[in-house]
């Protein structure tokens, strides 16, 4: 529960930074190459601390938990494309 959670924020951080980055309207295919990102990044982790530590294993499970938050946050973020690029666009033209 603890690695989903920590995933989804990731990745929520990230796809925010890339939705106020981006100037043209967001695409479904930079929050997938983001997520893809982010699914290695958890697995080069866990593949690190077991080479990397004597006191910790990499593990599947761990891996896996990492993928599902990532998976939800792409998730909410591709249900919530219109709504955030209208956010996006009022802030744009507010600041």
């Amino acid at each position: 529960m603890m690695h989903t959670g920590a995933y989804f924020g990731l990745a929520v951080l990230w796809f925010s930074y890339y939705l106020f980055k981006k100037e043209e309207a967001i695409q479904r295919r930079g929050f997938l190459k983001i997520s893809v990102l982010a699914v290695l990044f958890g697995m080069l982790i866990e593949v690190l601390q077991g080479i990397l530590t004597d006191y910790r294993e990499p593990d599947w499970a761990d891996i896996l938990a990492n993928s599902l938050g990532v998976f939800i946050a792409y998730c909410v973020f591709v249900i919530f494309q219109k709504f955030l690029n209208r956010v996006k666009h009022q802030i744009s033209s507010f600041l």
